[in-house]
């Protein structure tokens, strides 16, 4: 299953919610979205930690740099409930006011795990709703799709 929300909250805000469900355990799905190292395993982007978090590693104030060659973001975790919810900021690389990723994980009913994965995002600059609400939708599944074939992956052994 596979769905999508999309809402225009002010002027320039627009929020992107996009449901899957993978046909995994939650703590593996988990696992995977939250190691933002290894995204440039299944995503055509380079990955990298900038800062280390101050409880882990990858842990809440982690800043990660995902992207292409030099260009790319900063996103900052700001919050993680362990097999339940990651929610990061960008921090960095994009002209945004604000832009918050919120990735909630609970069991699916014929098992697997439902994730729910929104972004809310504030441009400073002029962006048609329409074309921000269609880049995030895509960039929304494509994260999806890459953490799903690994947490698969993983799930099999």
């Amino acid at each position: 299953m596979s769905s999508t929300h999309t809402t225009s909250k002010g002027k320039d805000m627009v929020a992107v919610t996009v449901e899957k469900v993978i046909n995994a355990p939650r703590a593996v799905v988990y696992g995977v979205f939250a190691d933002r190292e290894s995204y440039g395993a299944n995503l055509p982007i380079n990955t990298r930690l900038v800062t280390p978090g101050t409880d882990a590693r990858q842990g809440v104030g982690a800043v990660h740099f995902l992207g292409l060659g030099p260009a790319g973001i900063k996103e900052q975790i700001t919050e993680l409930v362990p097999d339940e919810r990651l929610v990061y900021r960008v921090v960095g690389g994009v002209p945004v006011r604000s832009h918050v990723g919120t990735v909630e994980f609970a069991d699916a009913p014929g098992g697997g795990t439902r994730v729910t994965y929104t972004m809310d995002s504030d441009p400073k600059v002029p962006v048609p709703a329409g074309v921000l609400k269609a880049g995030l939708k895509a960039l929304t599944n494509q994260l999806i799709t890459a953490c799903d074939k690994a947490a698969r992956a993983k799930a099999a052994g």
